[in-house]
């Protein structure tokens, strides 16, 4: 028996040259327990709001006293070195007898006395040159910033609670804890000069292994991490082969990291983290050291120097050793590490992925209907709908061309397809015929989205037909749009 999905009868209202259906599919379901903790101070818990306030008040401190970039120590040795420099002299002044201290006075002629007043005056300028070093210092404290956010409580800057709140939440909201691992954020930033690393060519191109791409449900960028590609020897030498280009992986890695950042919004309610998509398909990483040591430093600097980025970590296509290896560290890792990760077997990847991203969005090489340099669907339009197929059923979906010369494109897949599909036009004259445009075919369950055009040349409607013969229900997701081109 033969359901209607999208029956469409000539009385219903055109839309765009398609008739509007009675009766809507209902649009791709979202994950709904996908959420991220607030930033707004009224949803903070007491001490999470007490520990924040303590925290801008240490910064606070920090940054007046000088101390953000750890100069505290050569502050102190100046000030050691200064204050036992005096104690010296002084001793020196007290040796001198009152006798010879007067004889010198009377021995001195003017031309000395001149020389000695431009000496004095020559040190005064020079301890007043140096005084206005110290604070002109103290002022690159004040305007110290954080991924274009300053860090100075006083300035209000409106995303500062927010980068707070992600040092506080990495170290438990222990403040002391948290001000350490901002200073030395800080301290690493100017060391390895992080703050210019989207301005350097570097000469590494490893757009392949690790790319951002499109957003999920709730607004996160997407970065993708393919580690199959590393199975290539020819990249993996060039990549990871000498200590110069593993820093140069380490470096190009980082600068991926910052371009996702340039993507956040650190306002209350703004997005601030990225969705972390980690595809192990064809991953040597446990029978190649260079790629194993190499990664661990790349996730130990981005776990050190970039709290709380990431959304949810997404593995796909784990092999068995990653089960074997994520039970050797669960027990060390805490539960909000743990509450991120999902992991998601081969045949389960496309149902996993579009439960935070819509098929929009997500790559078709993931199952979704998001191609590179693709002007076919805007933003705007070709929503995507979904069905539901029951086990032993067929459903049809049905676009209507009641003008001559209207180009249909559309987009349709099955999640695990395992089923039968055809197209088909129908013109409304009963005397014409049915043209086939795609012959019914058993799509077999690793099959990718279909896209497919059809311009017709008499007023008809286009049937997509899903046959599902086997003991399962599947999920038919699909988009389509229409233009007319005859006026």
């Amino acid at each position: 028996m033969t359901v209607e999905v999208v029956k469409v009868e000539e009385e219903t209202q055109k839309v765009d040259g398609v008739a509007a259906t009675k009766e809507e599919p209902k649009s791709v379901t979202k994950c709904s327990s996908y959420k991220e903790e607030s930033n707004f101070l009224s949803d903070l818990k007491e001490f999470e709001r007490k520990a924040l306030n303590e925290f801008k008040a240490k910064l606070e401190e920090a940054s007046l006293g000088n101390s953000l970039l750890n100069k505290e120590e050569e502050t102190i040795k100046k000030n050691e070195k200064a204050a036992a420099g005096g104690v010296v002299e002084k001793e020196k002044e007290a040796e001198k007898p009152v006798d010879e201290e007067a004889e010198q006075e009377e021995d001195k002629n003017p031309k000395e006395q001149i020389a000695q007043e431009v000496e004095k005056e020559a040190e005064k300028e020079e301890e007043k040159n140096e005084a206005e070093g110290e604070e002109k210092c103290v002022e690159v404290d004040k305007d110290i910033a954080l991924w274009g956010v300053p860090l100075l409580p006083s300035k209000g800057a409106e995303g500062i609670d927010v980068i707070l709140l992600k040092f506080l939440r990495a170290r438990e909201f222990k403040v002391n804890d948290a001000l350490e691992m901002l200073k030395n954020t800080l301290q690493w930033r100017k060391g390895n000069k992080i703050d210019s690393i989207l301005d350097e060519d570097l000469e590494v191109d490893l757009s392949s292994a690790a790319y951002m791409n499109g957003v999920d449900r709730e607004g996160h960028p997407v970065c993708y991490n393919i580690y199959g590609v590393f199975e290539s020897d020819e990249l993996y030498q060039k990549t990871f082969g000498t200590e110069e280009k593993r820093g140069q992986f380490l470096r190009w890695r980082l600068r991926l990291m910052e371009q996702g950042i340039q993507k956040l919004d650190f306002k209350p309610g703004g997005i601030s983290s990225l969705l972390q998509i980690n595809d192990l398909k064809n991953a040597p990483v446990l029978a190649k050291k260079e790629l194993r040591v190499a990664t661990k430093q790349a996730v130990d600097l981005l776990q050190n120097n970039y709290p709380e980025f990431v959304a949810r970590n997404i593995i796909i296509n784990a092999p068995f050793w990653y089960y074997a290896l994520n039970a050797l560290i669960s027990p060390f890792l805490t539960q909000r590490t743990k509450s991120k990760f999902v992991v998601a077997r081969p045949a389960k990847v496309t149902e996993t992925l579009l439960k935070y991203i819509p098929a929009e969005e997500l790559p078709v090489q993931y199952g979704g209907f998001k191609r590179e340099n693709d002007f076919e669907f805007s933003k705007e339009g070709g929503a995507v709908s979904e069905i539901t197929l029951k086990a032993g059923s067929t459903e049809t979906i049905e676009i209507q061309a009641p003008e001559i010369g209207t180009t249909i494109t559309w987009d349709l897949t099955v999640l695990g397809w395992e089923v039968s599909y055809k197209e088909e036009f129908v013109p409304t004259d009963e005397g014409s015929y049915t043209i086939i445009v795609q012959k019914g075919k058993k799509m077999g369950s690793h099959e990718g989205p279909i896209r497919n055009t059809f311009k017709n040349n008499e007023a008809g409607k286009l049937v997509l037909t899903i046959d599902n013969a086997s003991s399962k229900k599947k999920r038919v997701l699909y988009r389509y749009k229409t233009k007319n081109f005859s006026s």
